[in-house]
């Protein structure tokens, strides 16, 4: 008789990940170089070193490494709050009424409420080993600048959080607990920078954007003494860290002989996608597998779906080394919507290179459909979703019910990256209907264009 599998699957701390996986170096094909906006040659380590910590430098800049070392620190780290668990959606999958097995890694049970302390941890680490006495980032929903206050907290180091200020106006108590842990958050764009003060001259009343506080974060940390910036998506060493969710996840599948069809995340700038599906593309990448990978966007900032694969600056002030993304140009700055951690114009390069290739499938979806498939998993499964991981619920019920269609029994595995305690603003808008779906126009997107630079 087949051995049922529990609801919740744990690993043992024996079977917890002791390295990290660099997807990069199992790519045939690999990510175009980050290039210097003023020579566009490839960037060095001592083109990063004003902005980032040499630690994570040395990650960032390596393709050929593919299994990193977890320093025993940060496995002590990890061991705080992971394992997470991977979760059967027994309950999901029998109101959907789909033969489909249904899998979700859960990453909301630490206080930061998401998967964002998997990175906020070794990098606030790195610093405290390089001797850094501060740092400085950004928020857009406001997890990773959870995540990093408790990070620095922990390690007794200082941050300055820059978060969206149209996030900061619809999050009061994601503000409240950031400054809690005892750092010091300013609404982006501000006054308190030159970059912040350009943005509002020349857009008073801008909500702001992930690219804006961006450019006040690094221009604060490099005129710091001792400070340096850390980012918690888009750029490779934070998919790095984040792929203990993915090895986490494959290793408890392992256990039971289970192989993934589909897997399904969200995607903003890449991290929680990217750490949930790096060691199963490995697997594909090898040969080794035929399992499908969906990003879920928004359709207000629709990066992979509508966006160019171009090289483009990470910021809106345009400091940042020139990537090779999706993107909808540096100067794209999205609608309001409530998924505020998936306000980003572009998307990680190794993931845009995937999408590119074809290894990896891309959908956006609209608010109020996301909320719709969120209410449902929630009444059933008993787990308030983040607005952001509530977008992969959306495509994973859509791919249970194509199988309930054909009779087909996939195994589907999708990321919920967090949690949404802190998003009751959105769920009461959503609630009395007055939550509106924006979906750029093509002249919309045409300005955003506009700002990617021609190389």
């Amino acid at each position: 008789m087949k051995e049922k599998i529990p609801t919740r699957i744990y690993l043992t701390e024996e079977e917890m990940p002791k390295f990290w996986y660099n997807l990069r170096a199992d790519m045939k094909d690999k990510p175009e170089p980050m290039l210097h906006p003023g020579t566009l040659k490839p960037v060095t380590a001592d083109d990063l070193a004003p902005v980032f910590c040499k630690s994570v430098i040395d990650q960032e800049l390596d393709e050929t490494t593919r299994l990193v070392p977890i320093p025993e620190a940060i496995q002590d780290f990890y061991r705080a709050y992971r394992p997470s668990p991977l979760i059967r959606a027994y309950y999901l999958e029998k109101a959907l009424g789909t033969p489909a097995e249904i899998y979700y890694k859960f990453e909301g049970t630490n206080t930061s409420g998401s998967h964002k302390l998997n990175s906020a941890g070794p990098q606030a680490y790195f610093a405290k080993e390089a001797g850094l006495t501060s740092l400085t980032t950004e928020t857009g929903a406001g997890q990773w600048g959870t995540a990093m206050a408790m990070a620095c907290a922990f390690y007794d180091l200082k941050l300055i959080v820059y978060m969206v200020k149209v996030s900061s106006e619809q999050k009061p108590y994601r503000k409240a607990l950031i400054e809690t842990y005892g750092a010091h958050l300013i609404p982006s764009p501000s006054n308190t920078t030159e970059s912040g003060k350009k943005i509002l001259a020349s857009d008073p009343n801008t909500g702001g954007s992930l690219g804006c506080a961006i450019s006040e974060a690094i221009e604060t940390a490099v005129k710091t003494d001792k400070c340096r910036y850390v980012l918690g998506s888009v750029l490779n060493h934070v998919l790095l860290h984040q792929s203990v969710i993915g090895l986490e996840a494959k290793t408890a599948l392992d256990r039971y002989g289970i192989k993934p069809d589909i897997i399904i995340g969200c995607a903003g700038g890449g991290s929680n996608l990217g750490g949930l599906l790096s060691p199963f593309m490995g697997d594909k990448l090898a040969g080794k597998s035929n399992t499908r990978f969906i990003a879920v966007e928004p359709a207000s900032c629709p990066s992979f779906t509508r966006g160019r694969f171009a090289y483009d600056f990470g910021d809106t002030a345009k400091t940042t080394p020139l990537i090779k993304m999706k993107t909808l140009g540096n100067g794209f700055i999205p609608s309001a919507n409530h998924a505020g951690g998936l306000r980003y114009h572009g998307m990680n390069s190794t993931l845009s290179k995937l999408h590119n290739d074809g290894f990896l499938e891309a959908r956006a979806e609209t608010q109020t459909d996301v909320f719709d498939a969120a209410i449902r998993f929630m009444k059933v499964e008993g787990i308030l979703p983040a607005p952001e991981s509530s977008h992969a619920i959306k495509a994973a019920i859509d791919e249970a019910l194509v199988c309930k269609k054909t009779g087909e029994k996939k195994v589907i595995l999708f990321g919920l990256s967090g949690t949404g305690f802190f998003d009751m603003t959105a769920f009461a808008s959503y609630s009395d209907k007055t939550m509106n779906d924006y979906i750029p126009t093509d002249a919309d997107l045409e300005r955003g264009f506009a700002t990617i630079p021609s190389i």
